[in-house]
């Protein structure tokens, strides 16, 4: 009868150990994928609060599933991933015409640093493109991802990331003209 309690014992100290080190692969993760998640999420959304949710719920999904996934699946692709819908069912369920700004705008005739002009008229042309859009050009110009990896995130074919990807860009050139490139 002793051999039986101190097997069970050694069974339950080393499933202690296990998950103690899953715990620790997770927040090397975490430490890691943070920053590039919160990019993300705030080039897709605008809203440095928002993106932060976001990370935070993409964080906390991944941790619900991390005992199935942390040997096995390419971690960034899937935290991109989990990321991304999470965007997509905000999207969703709730409307986007409001933009929302950290500071009030500056009085007329002030001028601000141009390298600030330029990135709010990106952003806001960048907003005005349909969600899936604005995930491709994030994710193939702004991360530099490759045509496949981001069909392959995005769960669409090659060819249907480099048409949505030609479309997009030439909309932001219409918007933004064909001098903005060269700023």
């Amino acid at each position: 009868m002793i051999d039986v309690v101190s097997s069970g014992a050694g069974w339950g100290a080393a499933r202690r150990r296990e998950r103690a080190a899953r715990d620790e692969e997770f927040a090397a993760f975490v430490a890691a994928a943070t920053p590039r998640l919160r990019r993300t999420a705030y080039l897709m959304c605008r809203d440095w609060h928002l993106a932060q949710d976001l990370t935070q719920l993409t964080l906390a999904k991944m941790y619900a599933s991390w005992p199935r996934i942390w040997r096995t699946a390419d971690l960034a692709a899937y935290s991109r991933r989990v990321l991304l819908n999470a965007v997509f069912d905000l999207r969703k369920r709730r409307s986007h015409t409001e933009v929302v700004l950290a500071d009030l705008p500056d009085h007329p005739g002030q001028s601000g640093p141009p390298a600030a002009d330029l990135h709010v008229t990106l952003m806001r042309a960048l907003a005005t493109l349909p969600v899936r859009d604005q995930a491709i050009v994030v994710l193939r110009h702004w991360e530099d991802h490759s045509v496949d990896t981001v069909a392959e995130i995005l769960g669409v074919s090659a060819s249907v990331v480099k048409t949505q990807s030609m479309r997009a860009l030439g909309r932001l050139r219409d918007l933004l003209g064909e001098d903005f490139a060269r700023q």
